[in-house]
């Protein structure tokens, strides 16, 4: 993918028609949050299923959308990766799961990675593999997906999943890192807190230990995060480890992650 160079506009109403048209074509990615809300996706959905010939998906998918207690970006993005995922499985379709997870829509690619968290035949280890590639997504939206997409079955296999993803935080790409963190952070956003974690943080040892002094400010972003909401559950093991860390880590990085981990105890 072709990393966006698009500045984006600061509101909603300031998006030139014609770039919103586009947006709702599904021929160019949101350039910024205020796109990324603005996009029509039921109108993204029909230009994608007139693209792939598959009309008679549309009804079912709308559906679903219907049937939402409450419809944000995030919900609707939801119910059409995992509706189109199943009507694919139903119709033995999943030759266009490839045009799905590469399209030039940020929101497009969204649905295959929520595709790829709802699929029943794949294990924790094969859905991890399967959504490397949107973990390292140019694209801030995919990315984000990406590990809400998985941490339904991340919570649900969580020895698992950490054992696997402590295993990303040697990777090379900052993107990857940052997911094998953020994707278990005990409260998260937009998605519901992981309560084995707010009870025993330290069995995400694995995972945040290598990551104390990550030269990538996103990593250090994500680890001072999820120590910031241990702390709000367990607030002497997120302090005694900085403590820790600070003694074995003499490092500007470890110092701002310590710094962002703490900024509620010490309020």
């Amino acid at each position: 993918m072709i990393p966006i160079k698009r500045k984006g506009s600061k509101s909603t109403k300031d998006i030139p028609a014609a770039i919103m048209a586009q947006l709702n074509c599904g021929t160019i990615a949101t350039a910024n949050l205020v796109e990324w809300l603005a996009v029509d996706q039921e109108i993204l959905l029909e230009h994608l299923l007139i693209q792939l010939k598959r009309e008679p998906y549309l009804v079912p998918i709308l559906e679903s959308i219907k049937q939402l207690k409450k419809q944000t970006v995030n919900t609707i993005n939801e119910a059409i990766g995992t509706t189109l995922w199943s009507q694919m499985e139903q119709h033995n379709d999943t030759v266009i799961f490839e045009t799905i997870a590469t399209h030039p829509s940020d929101l497009v690619r969204c649905w295959a990675a929520y595709g790829i968290g709802h699929n029943p035949k794949l294990n924790i280890g094969e859905k991890l593999r399967q959504i490397l590639p949107f973990a390292a997504d140019p694209h801030f939206g995919v990315r984000e997906i990406s590990w809400l997409a998985l941490r339904p079955s991340i919570t649900a296999q969580l020895t698992e999943s950490i054992a696997l993803l402590a295993t990303w935080t040697a990777h090379t790409d900052t993107n990857i890192r940052r997911f094998a963190c953020e994707a278990i952070r005990p409260r998260g956003v937009w998605s519901a807190h992981i309560e084995a974690l707010k009870k025993n943080p330290e069995l995400a040892l694995p995972i945040i230990t290598p990551l104390q002094s990550d030269p990538s400010k996103y990593v250090q972003d994500s680890v001072g995060n999820w120590l910031n909401d241990a702390s709000k559950s367990n607030p002497n093991f997120v302090w005694d480890l900085c403590q820790k860390w600070k003694t074995e880590s003499d490092t500007k990085a470890t110092a701002y992650i310590v710094k962002k981990a703490l900024r509620t105890l010490q309020k």
